[in-house]
């Protein structure tokens, strides 16, 4: 059984590029590269991750694939292009040359207007993905759930996959609307989901893994062991926790089902997912 780290980040930091990473995550504000990851891995016995971008230009690609080259155990990058670029073709054609390159993101939840992933430009970017069979990673807030439903429903032969669940407000313990949310969009059988992400949705300092236990109840319902795949979220993870402590959510989580289905959410799936050449 393979074991794969199916969501994980790596920067250069500089607030130029990293905007997101605010003054209440100054543990950030740091680089954040392969020889500090594969000690987490190897203590865990994950066999590779996913390197998933954490920047919006077109520098990310490079960084990410050249860390790819250099570190085998990096098996897939999803990467960025401007989805909206009358290019956006030609972008997608040149990047899919290195075959490490697996999927795309974009940063929905960071867009003003919630209903972005409707517009136009953007859903025409994504008509172009599956000719290059590329996923899509969706990021986005419990708000944004209904839109991400009308998204996934025009795209019945595209592969997307919901990062970090959806972001649910664990902190206060609220299951709705999320929880109709997700279940709504585990009704189409071409979207997956993370199991990451979870601890920042937490109280940063005083979570305990019973507090995820509602969460996880629901989208293994929905979208069963076929559908879901274990990602650390490192290093924003650090935020609220350690490496070890953070896949251990999951991993208890998972010690009662049996061999098979434990093997489909701690790396199955994400090769089969991602397409990656293991």
């Amino acid at each position: 059984m393979l074991k794969i780290d199916a969501h994980q980040h790596f920067w250069q930091y500089n607030p130029d590029d990293y905007g997101w990473i605010n003054d209440d995550m100054s543990i950030l504000k740091k680089d954040y590269l392969p020889d500090e990851l594969y000690v987490h891995l190897e203590n865990n016995d994950f066999d590779g991750c996913i390197a998933v971008q954490a920047r919006q230009n077109e520098l990310e690609n490079d960084f990410l694939l050249g860390l790819a080259e250099k570190n085998s155990f990096i098996k897939g990058v999803v990467g960025w292009v401007d989805l909206q670029a009358d290019d956006v073709e030609e972008q997608l054609e040149k990047i899919t040359q290195n075959p490490v390159l697996c999927g795309i993101r974009h940063l929905i939840q960071d867009e003003p207007d919630d209903q972005f992933l409707l517009k136009e430009r953007f859903l025409r970017g994504i008509r172009h993905l599956k000719q290059f069979d590329l996923s899509y990673d969706i990021l986005i807030f419990p708000r944004h759930l209904p839109v991400a439903a009308a998204f996934v429903e025009q795209f019945s032969d595209q592969k997307f996959v919901i990062d970090h669940i959806a972001k649910p407000d664990i902190k206060n313990q609220a299951l709705e609307p999320w929880s109709n949310g997700i279940k709504r969009l585990a009704e189409y059988p071409n979207v997956f989901c993370k199991l990451s992400g979870m601890v920042t949705e937490a109280d940063w300092n005083e979570w305990q893994k019973i507090d995820f236990k509602p969460y996880l109840d629901v989208v293994f319902e929905v979208f069963g062991t076929e559908r879901l795949m274990i990602g650390s979220d490192w290093p924003v993870c650090k935020l609220a926790g350690e490496y070890e402590s953070v896949v251990e959510i999951v991993t208890d989580y998972i010690a009662q089902l049996s061999p098979d289905e434990q093997g489909h959410v701690l790396g199955g799936n994400a090769i089969q997912f991602y397409n990656l050449r293991i």
